[in-house]
């Protein structure tokens, strides 16, 4: 065994050394991106301090971060074992093995990074006990969940706040999650952290159509441990990350390269499921409808056919007749939540501060490599989905209604901008990815 561990940590530097010739011009950027990186963070949580020692921050205890501080303690060790494992032989197993078996071990990854991360803190279930969250109305869904669809925007005032700050869907997927027999803030999250982590591999499956084999591979590591796995277990935000990136992956990937009538149809359902899924998250989260324009980017590299757009957008079409059809109108539903917000004490955020500090709050969520990458030359499918990610983040965040709290927001956002750390190729960019994942575990306390 201790023989097979060595050959696996020599594949890995040999599979380090391909990766950083590909790099070629733009490589010796990375120094100004990791100034800007680290001065963009500093001075978020410098004036965050001075903003909350003003009062002016009352509900924010570590600004831009929605949390408190706390020292690090021995119960860290098991992530950290697995990263510096992770980090020592990932990239040769997801360059060596045959593709399906590197999504799959990039996806084992993902999840054991980040139930540990988890549960070295407050533990995977404990976000969906609060009487805050969604699971908190599910009385109220009773046996009725239609009825309480068609009232949800009347009684919106009556129910908890991430409940009045989102549309109905999140709290009817937990309301189904108890109807098939698992019931329960444990089985909650593990819902929430397996379909979250599969973004895993429906980011590098779309990888693959628009930039080949090669750049997905690449990207595999850097996607299964982002520090972004610290708000993945566990928030619901994790579920709408894993719904969207599904839904893209369908949209560019079915029936690819088929012919003939049994293609036709497969380009036909991934469609359609397509839509589902993407038609789903205007119903998850209202900070997801800019997120519809990395579908769209992703479909025009991928050139799908006509077939598969019409199926989508019929798709789309019938999720909102669905909800419509149950008494719910999202335009309604946005009107009412963006009253609730605004009387909320989080619309009183400095609007200048957070416009800043929330982009620091991306930039630990993607991390250092992502950073470094950003700075260099990448291919041009991944560069059109990244550049699409970063463009729907700055419409949420220069609209206004993502005064802090981001850290669960960009969660969907991040899965696809950390691609950007496929130009930064090297074990020591993955196991800064790592550190800064296990800093944000370690040394901040969330309330998801």
């Amino acid at each position: 065994m201790i023989e097979h561990f060595r050959q696996q940590i020599r594949a890995s530097r040999a599979a380090d050394g391909p990766s950083r010739a590909a790099v070629g011009p733009g490589g010796g950027r990375s120094g100004p991106a990791l100034v800007l990186w680290g001065s963009l963070i500093a001075a978020a949580f410098a004036a965050g301090a001075v903003l909350h020692a003003l009062g002016m921050l009352p509900i924010d205890h570590l600004p831009p971060l929605h949390g408190h501080f706390r020292t690090p303690s021995i119960s860290l060790l098991p992530p950290l074992l697995l990263g510096v494992l992770a980090v020592a032989v990932l990239p040769a197993l997801t360059a060596r093995t045959r593709f399906g078996v590197a999504l799959l071990v990039a996806y084992g990854t993902a999840l054991a990074w980040t139930v540990l991360l988890a549960v070295s803190g407050e533990g995977l279930a404990r976000p969906f006990t609060s009487p805050y969250e969604y699971a908190a109305v599910l009385p109220a869904v009773g046996d009725d969940p239609l009825g309480w669809l068609a009232s949800f925007t009347e009684r919106l005032p009556g129910y908890p706040t991430h409940v009045r700050g989102h549309p109905p869907l999140p709290v009817l997927v937990l309301w189904a999650l108890a109807r098939v027999g698992l019931p329960g803030p444990f089985w909650a999250a593990v819902l929430v952290v397996v379909v979250g982590c599969s973004a895993v591999v429906a980011v590098a499956v779309t990888v693959r159509r628009l930039a080949g084999e090669e750049t997905a591979r690449l990207a595999l590591p850097y996607l299964a441990l982002s520090p972004a796995a610290v708000w993945i277990a566990t928030s619901m935000d994790a579920l709408f990350a894993g719904v969207g990136a599904w839904g893209v992956a369908l949209l560019v990937s079915g029936g690819a390269g088929s012919a003939g009538s049994a293609g036709s149809r497969a380009r036909v359902l991934c469609g359609a499921a397509a839509g589902v899924l993407l038609g789903a998250l205007p119903y998850l989260s209202y900070g997801l409808v800019p997120y519809l324009l990395i579908p769209v980017v992703a479909a025009v590299v991928a050139r799908i056919s006509r077939e598969t757009a019409i199926a989508c957008l019929a798709g789309v079409a019938a999720v909102t007749a669905t909800f419509a059809a149950g008494g719910f109108l999202w335009p309604s539903g946005v009107l009412a939540t963006h009253a609730e917000w605004a009387a909320d004490p989080g619309a009183a955020r400095p609007y200048l501060y957070f416009l800043i500090a929330n982009l620091a709050v991306l930039a630990l969520l993607t991390g250092p490599a992502t950073a470094a990458g950003l700075a260099r030359t990448t291919p041009g499918g991944v560069r059109a989905l990244v550049a699409a990610a970063i463009v729907a983040v700055l419409a949420l965040d220069v609209s206004g209604v993502t005064r802090g709290e981001v850290e669960r927001i960009w969660v969907p956002y991040a899965a696809w901008i950390v691609l950007a750390a496929v130009w930064s190729p090297g074990r020591r960019w993955l196991a800064a990815q790592a550190v800064t994942g296990l800093l944000l575990q370690g040394l901040v306390i969330s309330p998801w």
